[in-house]
């Protein structure tokens, strides 16, 4: 049974937001070593994984990474595929019901999608490929939005261990490997990301000519409380018209000239109460 219940109509899909983590999974996460994360098998459906791999893009790639670094990569963004059952899975990532699945498995609220796709997408590396160990950027630059969460899912049939291409999550302090997870086809793998959380597959590939190591990579930001310190929070202002019949909000102007005058905890206090006597 897949991990995501998908609404598929053949040129189009969208994510159910019936899909619910019980507590062992999410246990699983959050307790993680050497940092939050899990592997979930059979993520989707039999046939939407089956689609997702024969419309996978075969040309047109938006970004080349050929360095030091990472070597014989290419990804394609969402946005420029022709598919549009694979634009349609993309977006579908960025809604409401895939957040509050990744939201209530990993505890962080409040995630945002990222429109952009910077850095997202497909990815795809050759024969003598690899991605040396990293913490990824930790800012969306345009956004200005934290980097907090990555989901990553295979879509290798047939992967042989002597192809190599494990991804491989190492401790904080880059002493060790921790664990080295097998990139196969329908394997999704998420994970908190942080300056500290290093991963990657450092070693070049070992595939034989025309095959090679395909995945989707997402990844899901935050933003700051520091808005509040230059911005006073209201809520809708509604104003009066001079020599009108319009009402002022004396309710609002009460809330507000409340919260103005008490000390901030005692205010937090006061909606406590206002809270569990509804």
């Amino acid at each position: 049974m897949s991990h995501i219940q998908i609404i598929d109509d053949d040129n189009s899909l969208f994510i159910s937001s019936n899909n619910v983590n019980n507590t062992e999974t999410i246990n699983t996460y959050q307790k993680a070593k050497p940092f939050p994360h899990i592997v979930l098998d059979d993520f989707f459906p039999d046939t939407v994984i089956n689609k997702i791999t024969h419309e996978f893009p075969k040309a047109n790639s938006y970004a080349n990474y050929n360095n030091d670094r990472e070597r014989n990569k290419k990804a394609y963004n969402p946005d420029e595929l022709k598919s549009s059952y694979l634009r349609s899975l993309f977006y579908s990532f960025n809604a409401k019901p895939f957040l509050t699945y990744l939201e209530n498995l990993t505890g962080i609220q409040g995630l945002i999608p990222d429109p952009d796709f910077n850095g997202a997408g497909f990815h795809e590396i050759g024969t003598g490929g690899y991605l040396g160990i990293h913490a990824d950027f930790n800012i969306h630059k345009r956004l200005k939005l934290k980097r907090r969460i990555n989901v990553l899912i295979y879509l290798n049939d047939s992967w042989q261990e002597e192809y190599g291409g494990y991804l491989e999550l190492w401790e904080k302090d880059m002493s060790k490997k921790a664990l080295s997870i097998a990139p196969l086809m329908n394997r999704c793998v998420i994970f908190n990301t942080d300056s500290d959380t290093f991963h990657g597959h450092p070693d070049p590939l070992k595939t034989p000519k025309g095959v090679t190591r395909k995945s989707i990579a997402l990844y899901y930001y935050t933003a700051s409380d520091a808005i509040l310190d230059d911005h006073k929070a209201h809520s809708t202002l509604f104003a009066s018209r001079e020599n009108s019949s319009d009402k002022r909000d004396t309710k609002r102007i009460v809330k507000d000239s409340i919260k103005d005058l008490c000390p901030p905890i005692i205010y937090r206090k006061y909606q406590e109460f206002k809270s569990s006597h509804k």
